[in-house]
């Protein structure tokens, strides 16, 4: 794209504006095609305007910290002082673990439509409610069924609020998505390191005070980041009554979506291949002779990894186009899934740690990008909402699969052999996405936002 064109195209889209880069620019030439917004972007008041860059995606990779980290994924750590406090059963313990799944799966979809019929700032929001509210209940209760009835809700929460968030920052700045998407989701690793140094000094503090301690903490956190959110956080601007003919014939309902339906298949092969590897992979490498300091080392440089790789992958994807960085970072997976199939010895069990520390980030990102590449803005939240669903169902086949291979097997290299393969299958699939992909302008389209 010629440099005029890309000016005028920034220019005019700061004002309201935009313009055809391959028609003049002047105001009343002929040939000029121009559309305007109902009330421009600098005139507006303060509560629409759209915040700053980085002030969006520290408020992203806040919330996800609250809504996933927090609501979901901290609940292993919290679990033994819980169950020894109130004393729960395994079986009991299991069941919390399963209707909080269960109220994120369920209401997934629910969200994505919620949000795209009310906007994703209101569905954010909501969840953020919802989880709240679920960690004050937790600090109090002391029966079984109202704990089991709060960590529905947490799931619920979850749903309302992560998927909307994903797609909410996605069309704020929908040429550099894999970036903001990649700043989100290094909450994910930055929540859990925090949550691993917090919560087993609370716990071990006080046995029958402390994990109720944890769950005021995580409230005063969600109380925090709602405040937050409530003040930063804008849907986008609709621009879909301006919409050139091209753009609008990307309105289709997202189910009959090709590429969001490869997309989705991609998910869930990193659905059922991420779950066995963090499942499986600390005690394969045990089983090889890898010492258990050692693998515990390895598996906590990955997650720390993963915090910084996330936005240096969602920048690459941004430049590269999101499937063929989806492409890269699952060939990446593979490559360190066979190592240790091939040879299982320590220092493959190094490359691989170190290798899915470098890439599994970026195949989140990418994934979550590419599902809103070739949807409507307003569809975006469902968008992602439905490849979620593909990821969700890889996650329930995944142990199941892989205890049967380790049973009839006697061991763990088998079940890794069959990961490599679903690995090459989605390697695969990526390839088949990049059909439908769209390039990004090389020459403004950083500047554009």
């Amino acid at each position: 794209m010629p440099a005029t064109g890309c000016w005028a195209t920034l220019k005019c889209s700061q004002y309201g504006k935009r313009l055809d880069p391959s028609t003049p620019t002047g105001g009343d030439e002929p040939g000029a095609r121009t559309t305007t917004s109902d009330q421009s972007e600098a005139t507006m008041p303060f509560f629409r305007r759209r915040p700053p860059f980085a002030l969006m995606v520290i408020n992203g990779a806040l919330c996800t910290i609250a809504i996933l980290v927090f609501a979901r994924l901290s609940y292993g750590l919290v679990l033994p002082a819980m169950r020894d406090g109130l004393g729960l059963s395994n079986a009991q313990a299991a069941n919390l673990s399963t209707v909080n799944a269960l109220g994120y799966l369920l209401l997934v979809m629910v969200a994505g439509v919620f949000a795209a019929r009310f906007g994703g700032k209101t569905s954010v929001v909501l969840g953020l409610m919802l989880v709240t509210g679920g960690f004050f209940g937790l600090a109090h209760a002391s029966d079984f069924v109202p704990i089991l009835l709060l960590m529905l809700v947490l799931g619920m929460g979850t749903a309302f609020g992560y998927t909307p968030l994903i797609s909410l920052l996605a069309n704020t700045f929908p040429h550099r998505r894999g970036a903001v998407i990649g700043f989100a989701n290094s909450g994910v690793g930055l929540g859990m390191l925090l949550v691993g140094l917090i919560v087993p000094a609370m716990t071990e503090r006080s046995a029958d005070q402390g994990w109720r301690d944890v769950w005021l903490l995580f409230a005063a956190g969600g109380l925090a980041v709602l405040v937050m959110s409530m003040l930063i956080l804008r849907n986008p601007l609709d621009r879909s009554a301006s919409a050139s003919p091209k753009v609008r014939a990307k309105d289709l309902p997202v189910f009959r979506n090709p590429h969001v339906i490869t997309v989705g298949l991609v998910y869930g092969v990193q659905g059922l291949t991420y779950i066995v590897q963090t499942t499986f992979m600390y005690s394969y490498a045990l089983e090889s002779g890898v010492p258990a300091l050692t693998t515990g080392h390895l598996v906590s440089m990955m997650g720390i990894m993963s915090v910084f790789t996330g936005p240096l992958w969602g920048g690459l994807a941004d430049r590269l186009g999101y499937s063929n960085s989806l492409v890269l970072a699952m060939t990446l997976s593979l490559v360190g899934t066979a190592l240790p199939v091939l040879w299982p010895v320590q220092p493959m069990f190094v490359a691989h740690f170190l290798i899915l520390g470098l890439c599994i980030s970026g195949l989140f990102t990418s994934i979550l990008a590419a599902s809103t590449e070739t949807v409507a803005p307003h569809q975006a939240a469902v968008a992602v909402s439905f490849v979620t669903l593909f990821y969700a169902v890889g996650q329930l086949i995944g142990p199941a699969a892989a205890s049967l291979i380790i049973e009839w097997s006697g061991g763990f290299r088998a079940t890794f052999a069959a990961t490599s393969v679903v690995l090459a299958l989605g390697v695969y699939l990526g390839h088949r996405s990049r059909r439908y992909q769209q390039m990004p302008p090389q020459t403004c389209a950083g500047l554009a936002d």
